[in-house]
Formats: structure tokens, sequence, C-alpha cells
């Protein structure tokens, strides 16, 4: 828990889930900046405000103490929409103070101020700037913000490109400003989401040739994942009747991978990421085959299923919380995962060799055997005993 001052006051405010050991902030000096820009130029706040990829709530928790007219923010993270709404709770604020809206929701139809906290993926920027796009007027005041190792040529370019002529502030704190003014652009048709067929050699039966789709923001959203490809050539097979989840299922394909091969299985799908989830649900529908049901969670990992409910958890856990490197995502992962199987149920882990996973997975599930392994990957298997 920490305190963010600004202008309107000093708010605390928590990632989620909400843990006192995590070192990691719930903002950044990025925040910060532009919380202190639209407070020291005035900003008119009385219209529509848009706030675009704010992390954990940090931004619009701050400025829902300005009361502006509407404030909406835009979010891909079900961890990051569930962070602000305890932030906004926290600082006093009613469940409608702020509508918040995810990737996949129509965005708003006009755009007063647009403020956009530069994710780390290229593509989620352009794509959800082509999608508020329409909304911009020449009177819309822009304003993106992001550390400097965050903000690269290839990023003002898409604002320039998609809104208009870009220019960027000084650095403060290793954070910067992008300043944007609406014009006459001409950003062509969005080209997400991206989709393309799984090379002829996908160690998977059925999925050679297929056509994937992947909505901006997903992992490796342009080819097939390396890691994903190793865990594909290793899936447990002979698996009958099991629920199988694909935990952090990215656009599903090892899930997709185990329903083509196992035609009596029940298939889980979950990410954190309304992107991620959306790309899973059309991969599925598109290949598995009319009638195969599914479940497509967007959530907090397997929180939603009930312990002891999932006979095999799959993943290929991340380890980056947005630029930070952490392995606290993977040990939630794990956990969640052995709360949600059956005894004798299996988590199957695929991760670069040197994350040290099967420490982890020893301490939580007091086991670990490795399946398989090249020079850059492992894959591990863990019991619920």
């Amino acid at each position: 828990m920490n305190r963010l001052s600004t202008s309107w006051g000093a708010f605390t405010l928590t990632r989620h889930p909400e843990d006192p050991r995590d070192p990691l902030r719930a903002w950044d000096a990025s925040d910060e900046y532009l919380l202190g820009h639209l407070a020291d130029t005035g900003t008119d706040l009385s219209g529509t405000v848009v706030v675009l990829g704010d992390r954990w709530g940090a931004l619009v928790t701050a400025l829902r103490a300005t009361g502006p007219g509407e404030l909406v923010q835009i979010t891909d993270s079900y961890l990051g929409g569930e962070a602000t709404r305890t932030n906004l709770a926290r600082a006093g604020a009613g469940p409608d103070a702020v509508r918040l809206l995810t990737t996949q929701d129509p965005p708003p139809e006009r755009i007063d101020v647009l403020l956009v906290r530069v994710p780390k993926s290229l593509a989620l920027l352009e794509d959800q700037l082509h999608r508020l796009a329409p909304a911009v007027h020449e009177g819309t005041v822009v304003v993106g913000t992001g550390m400097v190792k965050e903000i690269h040529t290839s990023t003002l370019k898409l604002f320039e490109r998609i809104l208009g002529p870009t220019r960027t502030s000084l650095a403060v704190k290793k954070a910067r400003l992008i300043h944007t003014t609406p014009g006459p652009a001409a950003p062509g048709p969005n080209p997400w989401p991206y989709r393309y067929d799984l090379p002829a050699d996908t160690p998977a039966p059925g999925l050679p040739g297929r056509t994937v789709t992947n909505h901006a923001g997903v992992f490796c959203a342009d080819r097939l994942d390396i890691g994903t490809r190793f865990l594909l050539a290793h899936l447990p097979r002979g698996l009958g009747r099991a629920r199988v989840a694909d935990l952090g299922c990215g656009n599903g394909v090892v899930g997709l991978a185990v329903a083509l091969a196992e035609p009596e299985a029940e298939l889980v799908f979950t990410d954190e990421s309304y992107q991620a989830v959306a790309s899973a649900r059309e991969n599925f529908r598109a290949h598995a085959g009319d009638g195969r049901a599914a479940e497509f969670l967007v959530g907090d990992g397997l929180a939603d299923l009930a312990p002891g409910s999932v006979d095999l958890v799959l993943n290929n856990p991340p380890f980056h919380s947005h630029q930070a490197t952490t392995d606290r995502t993977a040990r939630r992962m794990f956990a969640d995962a052995r709360r949600a199987l059956r005894p004798g149920g299996e988590l199957w882990v695929v991760g670069n060799r040197h994350l040290g996973h099967h420490v982890t997975l020893r301490r939580i599930f007091g086991n670990a055997e490795l399946v398989a392994s090249d020079p850059k990957f492992v894959i591990l298997r863990a019991v619920r005993r």
C-alpha cells in the first residue's frame, strides 16, 4: 500500500490482489507527471475524460476528486480493473463514480480529454488509438505518459499517424509526456485483430495450417511462441473426460490442441486479459467443431473455479508485471492451480530454464518432475497430493 500525493489530495493505492509483502507500487513517476501537468495547466476536465491503460487505477482515483463531467477508464486488465474499484472505494468514490470499460467494449462516442498510459504492447496501443480516433475532435486534449524506457520513436509515430501532430516533453524522474494535437490524420484501417496460419511443423495433431486470431496485446500475437511450441510437443495424452484448464490462455492454442486431440475433454480458458480471452474464444469456436462447449473466463487465474474441480492445468506463466520482472504472478498461478485441482490432478508448466519454477512448485505442491527440456525451456509436472 502506498500514498500518491497530488494537487487534489493524497490517495492510498494498492495493486490487486492486495499483498503487504509486494514491494511494487500501484503508481509510478509517469502517473505523477501526468497528474501534475493537468493541475499546473488547468486542463478543462468538465467534459468526457477517457483514461486508457490506467494500470492500477491511480489516474482515475486522483482525477475523480476533480469532479470531471464524465470519467471513463479503458483497460485490458481484469486485475487492473479490480484494483481501480478498490482504490476508488477507499477514496470514498461511489460505484458509479467512474465508467469502467474494457478494451473489448464500445468506446465513448465523444472524447474531450484523452489520457494514455503507454502500455507495454505497442500493438495494443495501436488498436486502441484506432478505436478511439473517431471520438476525438479538434478540441480534444490528448496527453500520453510513460517512463522514458517505454516511449520510443515507434510510439510517437503511432500517435502522429492515428491522431495528429505529436511532440514529447522533457524527462522528469525518468518519465515523459506525449502531447498530440488532433488533426486530419489518415491512419488507414485498424490491422487488429491479426490472423495467421499455424506453420506446417506445429507439433500438435490437427493444428498445422489452421488460422488463428489474435487480438492486439496478446503475447506473441504475430507468430507461434517458442515456449508454447515446446509445450505443444509434449502435451499429456489419453485424457478422456478430464476437465482441463488453460491457465493464462493467451490466444488459446494450447487448450485448442487439447480439444482437437481429446474429443471428450472439457476445456476451460482463463486469462486476466480481455483481449486474450476474446482471441481464445474465437479460435475455439472456429476450429473445435459445432456444439463443442468450453468455458471462457476473464478473471484472477482460476479463482472462479471451485476447489478440486479440475483434473489438469496447463500453464505458460509470465515473468513480468508490466515493466517489472517478477515471479509473483507465477507463484500465484501455481498456488491457484493447486487449490483448483482435485487430488491426483496435475499442473504442467513450461518456462525458461533459468526461472527456477521447480523450486516454487516443490514449495507449493511438495513435488516437481521434469517432463522435457531443451537448451532454453523446461516442462515441469506437479501433482496435487
